[in-house]
């Protein structure tokens, strides 16, 4: 895989236009008191936010781990995370599917991690955070954390400063949209009028309990942002670049063949082509040639990671 044209560039941006699987409604993200985030562009044309960057970001490191086997997807392994287990040994979660990843609670109460952390970023314990080191730790524990941003909240931590940015950011939106109502009963066959003097009412799921809610119709785009200029920032080396780029790669281009089903009533699909924006003159490699340049990149980046690449951490309530 040639990345030549991306060594002095800023920015990969990326856009592709999405459709519903079937037919051609589809559910947005909701927010608590807020529900669907419309709004309107500069040209007043009606905007829509289908998914949100936080989203997308956990959505893009889902794609990447196989539940069967509980571990990362074949071509990611040899790839540094933390486990986290209980009490019994039996594996609870990871940095990959945590939120926060290393700021995860279930990663940073166990003392005998957090102490390790302390050790190798003491250095930043006063005075300006030196992000090559933060870099250097994150790359040892936590690939994840480089791409996808992270904020070490702990006081233990150089009080708390520690954070990057996500280097890797996506979304998506809808324009020219349209609101398609419609709705509902949850029935109850059992008991259908509700007896409230008895407390056999709606809130408490008998009787017949209508409902409504609110699809779209509209133009679906999906954006993605690769900071170039913030991972060569890390100072960590070629190989390394090219590692945290084609891992990029391979989590935008697994997202969009399995991951756009984002939920029941918004299962989407490519419409046309994947469009890179900049650099102009750059084609996204495949899934296939991103998958086969990671086996060569994590092997020459492996004395850069833990050993053994993945780090098991206790976590006790």
């Amino acid at each position: 895989m040639n990345l030549d044209v991306l060594r002095n560039e800023p920015r990969m941006l990326i856009e592709v236009d999405l459709k519903p699987l079937q037919g051609t409604r589809f559910q947005p993200t909701g927010f608590p008191d807020l529900g669907a985030a419309t709004y309107q562009a500069a040209d007043s044309t009606s905007m829509l936010l289908v998914e949100s960057a936080q989203s997308m970001a956990n959505r893009m490191e889902a794609v990447c781990w196989d539940d069967a086997s509980s571990d990362w997807r074949t071509p990611l392994k040899g790839l540094p995370y933390v486990k986290v287990v209980d009490s019994a040994g039996k594996p609870l979660t990871n940095s990959i599917l945590e939120s926060h990843r290393l700021n995860s609670p279930y990663i940073l109460m166990d003392k005998r991690f957090l102490k390790i952390l302390q050790t190798e970023l003491d250095i930043m314990e006063k005075g300006r955070v030196d992000l090559n080191l933060l870099a250097i730790t994150l790359l040892k524990y936590d690939i994840n954390s480089l791409l996808h941003g992270i904020f070490l909240a702990k006081s233990e931590l150089a009080g708390g400063r520690l954070r990057l940015p996500r280097a890797l950011s996506a979304f998506v939106e809808a324009s020219h949209i349209n609101l398609a109502p419609s709705g509902g009963v949850k029935k109850d066959e059992v008991n259908p009028s509700v007896d409230r003097e008895k407390g056999l009412d709606a809130k408490r799921g008998f009787g017949h309990v209508p409902f409504h809610r609110d699809e779209y119709t509209g133009k679906i785009t999906a954006f993605f942002n690769l900071d170039l200029a913030q991972i060569r920032g890390y100072r960590l080396g070629e190989d390394v670049e090219d590692l945290l780029t084609v891992l990029a790669i391979y989590k935008i281009r697994k997202l969009l063949r399995e991951g756009l089903r984002f939920r029941t009533a918004c299962d989407l699909e490519i419409e046309g082509d994947i469009l890179v924006k900049r650099p102009t003159g750059f084609n996204l490699p495949s899934l296939e040639d991103a998958e086969e340049a990671l086996a060569s990149l994590i092997v020459s980046c492996k004395s850069n990671f833990a050993e053994p690449a993945v780090t098991t951490v206790k976590y006790e309530a």
